[in-house]
Order: structure tokens, then sequence, then C-alpha cells
């Protein structure tokens, strides 16, 4: 049987009312058998395969030039020994139609899934044998994934960056706007997504040179940028894409959510362009008493405090803004803006939140968060740039580049070494960070050098907790994310740390940060953390879990060694890697049991939920069923272990209304949430206009 008609099984159910499972696996199969051996170029042994990738300008030789042949047959060897197959037919269909090298022409395939993995290996360990066959061990059993961008592209000649996504900052002036709109040209045809902090521009009618009403404000920006990341489509591979973020207080935000009404304007209506609104405390502040809530002019903020308007606080400045007259400010209804806000999410699932200060008060390192990424889980300080009136660099700031990889809870969980793997993991998005060199856009190259930022993501959260039992949302489920999150950071740390020790080097800003002064541990310190019930401390039998005496240990060697990475996690919405390795995307519930995605010219294709069987379909209700207070319960739980943020969807049934969609941000505000990423309908996915997803983040 033809293998997209076996895969279409799973969505009839068989005699007795079952699933087909197993002709989704069948169809796996077929799917070598009728299509992948019949186009896959095959040699008679590695080395001419290796000769010819390399002649041909297929495989780039400096990687291969690290190592001696006889370790690449070596590890080919061991990567091949451990008889990888792909669990469903959409993991190895995502596999071949994203992922392996092809042939120029784009017909024929020249990888295996084990050949991709041994070059992304061998790239990123950079000629360290050992860590080069940890990586394979690690990435052929499933523990870890890169993110799409490295895994894509390590050891090809012809290729994009393995970085996922970039964040930049605009400033209030010309230079600064043709800056951004060129950077976002020249980081989206390398790859990955780009956001941009708008919150500093000056609003609409603001004045010029001290000529009133002569801004344009922030939308013709926008429009502007929008266009060049439809022109940018990355060698044809996938448009570009990119996010604007806007604090909540701009002068200019109802104009901005407007460009996302369904009945806009065209002239201001942004269809490709995601949004993302920065809310600090002060605004739920004036909303729970019912008071205005004043926007201010950024050119006058930044000409009063000497610094641009998205370096404020805005909850500790507010009132001194307010009673200042020097500032001009306009004021609208505080619930009303949070009304607009939820009207704008039913309708389009946009704009992304970043709760400002729950950000900022779990920073750990000097200088403020502002702005988030197009996934909504990077959050780090960035720092402005300068130009002389040649255009020339004045100061080169700091921006921020995302350099991602996810661990298989499920598979980590079973390796029963989660200190392993998650050092393993560190130093490999250690080595995206210090093999990408974007001397394109200097604040890009700079902030990646000095910080060595990464974000260690999480995976397959809902596909563990059922194939154990566990209820997602539920007390043990619960109990079992915050100790998993726990025993992830106690052992990211220590790998940066011994990555500092070994190269003798810090991130810059180290020895300004909690992690010097010691105060980012005393969270750990100063009580303990165990798993509360019994069925986790199972899960955890044979695994140690961090005790108070480790950290004390590990505090001591950070405050006299330090570490290398500025950043360590972020949990973003795994997409293609997810399909790839069998796993539920990120920490967040299953959409349905069965999910259907639309591919290309074979049209729908079936996905059915990782470890979910006829026996155990109880513990996999989707998102919807689940409701929105289980799931950011258990992003909450995560999120107190995590340095940046978690991409968190927020699922709601078609009988949802604006004031639900209210209560779900306050309830994710109250609970510590950094950011939230899409709203979804079941109405939009049963009638097939489900949001797209980030397409560089979950890709």
């Amino acid at each position: 049987m033809d293998y997209h008609a076996l895969n279409a099984m799973l969505n009839l159910y068989d005699a007795d009312g079952k699933i087909q499972f197993d002709a989704d696996k069948r169809a796996a199969r077929e799917y070598f058998l009728q299509h992948v051996n019949q186009n896959t170029v095959f040699f008679h042994s590695l080395k001419e395969r290796l000769d010819y990738l390399v002649e041909k300008e297929y495989y780039e030789p400096a990687v291969l030039e690290k190592y001696p042949f006889e370790f690449i047959q070596q590890i080919n060897d061991f990567a091949y020994g451990k008889k990888f197959r792909f669990e469903t037919f959409l993991g190895a269909f995502k596999y071949y139609t994203s992922y392996t090298l092809k042939t120029f022409d784009g017909k024929r395939y020249l990888e295996r899934f084990e050949d991709r993995v041994v070059m992304t290996a061998l790239g990123l360990a950079d000629g360290d044998q050992k860590l080069a066959l940890e990586l394979v061990d690690e990435i052929i059993s499933g523990r870890f994934q890169p993110a799409t961008p490295t895994f894509l592209n390590t050891g090809k000649a012809q290729r994009g960056e393995l970085v996922s996504c970039f964040l930049l900052r605009i400033e209030d002036n010309m230079e600064s706007i043709s800056r951004g709109i060129n950077s976002s040209l020249q980081l989206s045809k390398r790859g990955g997504g780009v956001a941009l902090l708008l919150s500093n521009i000056r609003e609409s009618g603001a004045p010029i040179k001290q000529i009133e009403n002569q801004s344009s404000g922030i939308i013709p920006v926008m429009k502007l940028l929008e266009d060049s990341f439809s022109y940018a489509n990355q060698l044809g591979a996938r448009q570009g894409a990119g996010a604007v973020y806007l604090n909540a207080h701009h002068p200019d935000i109802l104009r901005f959510l407007d460009t996302k009404r369904e009945n806009a304007d065209e002239k201001i209506r942004i269809k490709t362009l995601s949004l993302g609104v920065v809310i600090p405390d002060i605004t739920f502040e004036l909303a729970k008493n019912g008071e205005d809530m004043y926007l201010f002019s950024p050119y006058d903020v930044e000409r009063v405090y000497g610094v641009p308007f998205g370096d404020i606080s805005v909850t500790e400045k507010y009132r001194e803004m307010v009673d200042d007259a020097r500032i001009k400010k306009t004021k609208i209804n505080a619930r009303e803006f949070f009304q607009t806000l939820a009207e704008i999410q039913f309708e389009s699932g946009y704009p992304y939140i970043m709760f400002e200060d729950t950000v900022n008060k779990a920073n750990p390192i000097k200088g403020r968060i502002n702005m988030s990424n197009l996934c909504s889980e990077i959050l780090q300080v960035n720092t402005p740039t300068t130009y002389n009136e040649d255009l020339s660099y004045n100061e080169i700031g700091k921006d921020i580049s995302c350099n991602l990889g996810s661990l298989n809870i499920a598979l980590a969980m079973d390796g029963r070494d989660l200190g392993r793997s998650v050092e393993t993991a560190i130093r490999a998005l250690t080595a995206v960070s210090d093999q990408s060199h974007i001397t394109s856009v200097r604040s890009i190259e700079d902030g990646n050098d000095r910080s060595h930022a990464i974000g260690l993501g999480q995976m397959n959260l809902h596909g563990y907790l059922a194939r154990e039992h566990v209820h997602y949302g539920s007390e043990v489920g619960l109990d079992f994310t915050n100790i998993y999150f726990y025993t992830v950071v106690f052992h990211a740390l220590r790998a940066s740390n011994l990555i500092a020790i070994e190269r003798g080097q810090v991130f810059d800003g180290f020895w300004d940060s909690t992690y010097a002064s010691g105060e980012f541990f005393d969270k750990y310190t100063d009580q303990v953390w165990e798993p509360q019930t019994e069925k986790v401390a199972e899960l955890f039998a044979g695994m140690p879990i961090p005790t108070q005496d480790d950290w004390k240990a590990l505090k001591a060697s950070i405050q006299q060694h330090g570490i290398y990475n500025q950043n360590l996690q972020a949990v973003p919405p795994t997409g293609s890697i997810s399909y790839i390795n069998n796993s539920t995307s990120s920490i967040h519930p299953i959409a349905s049991k069965i999910e259907i995605r639309k591919e290309g010219k074979l049209g729908r294709v079936y996905y059915p939920a990782p470890f979910m069987s006829n026996e155990n379909l109880e513990y996999y209700e989707d998102a919807y069923e689940i409701g929105y207070e289980k799931v950011i319960d258990t992003y909450a739980a995560a999120t107190q272990h995590v340095d940046q943020g978690l991409s968190l969807t927020l699922f709601f049934k078609d009988t949802v209304t604006t004031r639900d969609i209210n209560k779900a941000q306050i309830y994710a505000w109250k609970k510590g949430i950094k950011t939230i990423y899409y709203i979804r309908l079941r109405q939009m996915a049963l009638e097939g206009t489900e949001l797209d997803m980030c397409v560089s983040c979950t890709l």
C-alpha cells in the first residue's frame, strides 16, 4: 500500500474502534522503500562518499580536516550501529524534506539521518573527538536535538547560519531606523527570524528638529520592515520572518494594535509581521483601580532622562513622568486597553505579551530587558548602537543572537544521566555561539562575542507525563516539572562553570551579575528542593537531585571562576525538530491526539502524539480540554528555574470571550509568567486556519 494512504489510516478507526498506530509505522517503512531508497545516491565506501561531497562542494572540507579519517570511520560506524529508525511517517518525511543534504537540483538525497548527525557532531565539536562522540550519542539516541538552522547547516559548504533568530533594537533617529531595516535584510537572508524594538521611536505627530507634527510614528517603519522580510526569502527555502515589540505606554500603542484588525485599512494593515507588546506592572495596577493610563512621548522621555524610553522602568518612573510637564503625554483607559488587547488576540492571535517587570526582576544580568524575539522565549539585555554623521559607528551596542537546541525530556530521563546530557548540550550550543560570526551586523557579532549566550530548551513534557500515566497539570505533573527544571538549571550552570574554568574566560559583565554576587543562588541554598509526591520520587530514583550542599559548592566555584555563557536556558515552541525527534512540542500540551498537517503537494499528513496507544488515551487530553490554568501552572513551575523565557501558547475553546482572555492574561501575570506567545482558538484549528508557528525557533 502507498505510504501516504497508510499514514491516512491514522484518521480511521479499525473494526474494533481502535486507532491504527501500526499503519503509521508501516507508512514510515514504506516511505523508505518506495521513495527514499529509490532517490538516494549510494557510494561504495565512506571515503568515496566524503571525497565526492568535498570535491563537488557539498561538504565543508575544513570540518573533516580536523579529524583523522580513522576517527571519522569510527564515529560513522558508531552512529550506524545505533540502528536509528524514525518512529513516525511525518518524522521521516520532515527529515528528508527539510534537513538532509540533496543534490543541487534537489532531486536526490546525499545523506541518511546518521550522516547528518555525524556531520553536525563533527562540525560542532571542532576537532574534539570526545565531544564529537558524545554529541553523536546524544543526538542519535534522541536525547538532544539541535535547532533547525544548526542541524540543517552544520558542515555544509553551501549553507546559512547556525543561529535560530536575532533581536535588534532601533533608536529614535533615521540612522538607526535605516540600519535596522538593512540589518533585518542581512540577517533574514542568512536564515532565522528577526525581532526589533520600536519603543524608542517617537510617536506620530511628534516634533522633528523642534518642528511640531512632523514624525510619522512607527507604522511606516513597520510597513518597511514587512516588505523587507517578504523580499529576503532565504534562498527560496522560506520567507523571511520578523516581529516588532512596543511598550504599552507608547503613544502609538492603539495604532500598533489596530494594524492586526481584520477590517484594518490596507494602508496600515500588517499581514505577516508579528506584533509583541511590553506590559509593565503599573499597567495592571491602573486597570485594577479603574484609572486611565498615560502614554509618554519617547522623544521627551529620552530628552529628560538621557536614556531611551525602552531603558526606563515605566513602573518605577510612572508617577514621576505623569507629573513632569516636560514630557508630553496622552491618556487612555487602562481597562479599555486590555479589552482592545483581548479583541485583537481574539481576531488574530497577536500580539505576543512580555511582562516587563516580571522579566527584569528575574534577570541575573546588569541592564534592562525591553523586548523578546519572534517566538517570545529569548530575554536578554541589549544596549544601543550610536552613529557618527557619516553613518560610521560611534559606539557599537549589544544586540542578540538565539543559539538554540532542545532536550527530549522523556529520553533524557530514560538515559538516567541528566547531568551528562545537559553538559553535552551546553557544549554543543556554546559551539554554535563560538562559530557564529555575522560580520554584516556588527552589533549582533559583538553581542554574541561578548555574551556567549545560548538557550537550552526542552520538549516532550506531555509525551513523557502521559507515558508515565501522569495527567498534564496535575499535582504530580507540576511536581515533576519543578524538579526536572530544578535539576537542569544546576547542570547547565555547572557545565558553563566548567567551560569558564577550562578557557579561563567568563562572559562580559559576569562580575556585575547576581551570579558573581551570589544572590542568584539564595533560593537554592536557603531551602530544600525535593519531590513532593511519591510518583516523582520514583521517576527520579537512581538519578541524583542536587542538594543544598551541591548548590553551595557550585556557588563557590562560580563566584571564583565564573560562567562562560551569559544566558543558558530558553524554551522555544519546537516544531519540525519535535517531529523528527518524536516529541510533543515544547512543554505545552498536545493540540490534538492525531495532529493534521498540510505538507505541500503531499497534502494532509497525520501525526500521532508520541507514546500514545489505545490503552493510555486518557492521559492525552488536548490543550483546549486541559484549560489555560493548568498550562500556566506548568509553565510557572518551570519558569522559576529558567533564566530566559518559555514560549507559552494559550489554547481556548470556541466559546471563549475576550473577558476570558483577559482573565488568562491576569492569571499568567500573577503566576510569574514572563511572556505569552500566541492565543489559539479551537475553531481556528478545525477550520484549517490555525496560526503559523514561528519559522525559526519551531523549525
